[in-house]
């Protein structure tokens, strides 16, 4: 048996950080293997973009044998003794990581510029930033190789669906280890990859497209699990199929007039697919989210909720002065609700660092 490794005296010398950012998105819930991988045929895609709303993973020392996790929006903290981690219990994922390498004496404090259960891929970032965290910390603890970003999407896409039971996606993950915008074709059957990436815009065009976007969150947190199982019935069993194949037709336009700057033609792409949402994924929508996504149709814009909606946050791409008014209506409408607001973000080129 491999012994744990104590990392409390490198820790009191200097504590390792590291950082990632969420995503806004289209597509979401073809990244998930039940439906991606015996439908490949129809080049399954997801498009999304990343937001400069980091989430930032603190590693300091503490009590060896022990690993204890904090976050942000929660009200207590988790401790474990390593010889009993307890991978079912809040924070499971976080623990699992921990395990994975080895790492014993450490605290774990995890902050987020997003709200939590938003569903901006906030578990997935909070992940990716703690498994770079603790690859800084491997290296200082004498490995002689880091994990290539590649590696640390596979090994957290990995962690987070078996810890989870599976039907988990790989995104949410994708969007915080490379940052930008990107259109993600999945290809589960392969064995060098499951994921081709394709980068939609160079830095000019994120500029731009940060003048053409707004995030809102409605205050209502969402739960995605639940959710997801429900359209993964349904698509299984056949009764969503055609639309969910619609769906997937729409975002590769989407994904065609970002990468050449058609602005109009994204948001009419975004309004097409919403349409299609309505009908397949009806309980994507609560009240506040499906008020926020009329409002911006009216002004001209394309909007839709975020990750398995529910909840959470909604997005919308539109031309810049279209989205300035929409902000107006959008602020109104969101002083209404407790805890909802814009979220003021631009797109982060920057992936997990």
């Amino acid at each position: 048996m491999s012994s744990l490794i104590s990392v409390k005296e490198i820790l009191d010398k200097t504590a390792v950080t590291a950082s990632a950012p969420c995503r806004i998105d289209a597509g979401g819930t073809w990244d998930i293997k039940a439906m991606a991988l015996s439908f490949e045929r129809y080049r399954p895609v997801t498009f999304n973009v990343a937001i400069n709303l980091r989430t930032t993973v603190t590693l300091l020392p503490y009590k060896s044998g022990r690993v204890r996790i904090t976050s942000e929006g929660f009200s207590e903290g988790v401790e474990c003794k390593n010889k009993n981690m307890d991978l079912t219990a809040p924070f499971s994922i976080f623990f699992a990581a921990v395990n994975y390498f080895g790492f014993t004496g450490l605290e774990i404090r995890i902050s987020s510029a997003s709200p939590v259960k938003s569903a901006l891929g906030g578990s997935s970032t909070a992940l990716t930033a703690l498994i770079k965290a603790l690859v800084k910390l491997d290296m200082l603890a004498g490995a002689k190789r880091a994990l290539s970003r590649r590696d640390i999407l596979t090994l957290g896409y990995h962690l987070e669906d078996g810890i989870s039971g599976g039907n988990c996606g790989m995104q949410d993950q994708a969007a915080a280890v490379y940052g930008g915008v990107n259109g993600w074709y999945w290809s589960y059957s392969s064995v060098k990859s499951p994921v081709t990436r394709e980068a939609l815009l160079d830095r000019a065009g994120m500029k731009l497209l940060s003048d053409r976007i707004m995030v809102a969150y409605s205050g209502k947190w969402h739960v995605s699990l639940t959710t997801n199982r429900i359209w993964l019935d349904n698509f299984l069993n056949g009764k969503t199929r055609d639309g969910w194949l619609h769906a997937n037709d729409v975002i590769k336009g989407l994904i065609s007039a970002v990468r050449t700057m058609e602005w109009q033609e994204a948001a009419r792409c975004i309004r097409e697919e919403m349409r299609i949402r309505r009908k397949i994924t009806p309980d994507a929508l609560i009240p506040e989210t499906g008020h926020l996504i009329k409002e911006a149709e009216h002004f001209g814009c394309g909007a839709r909720f975020t990750g398995a909606g529910a909840g959470g946050s909604v997005w919308a791409i539109g031309a810049p002065d279209d989205v300035k008014r929409l902000k107006k209506r959008w602020e109104k409408s969101l002083s209404q609700i407790k805890g909802a607001c814009i979220l003021p973000c631009k797109v982060d080129p920057n992936g997990v660092k």
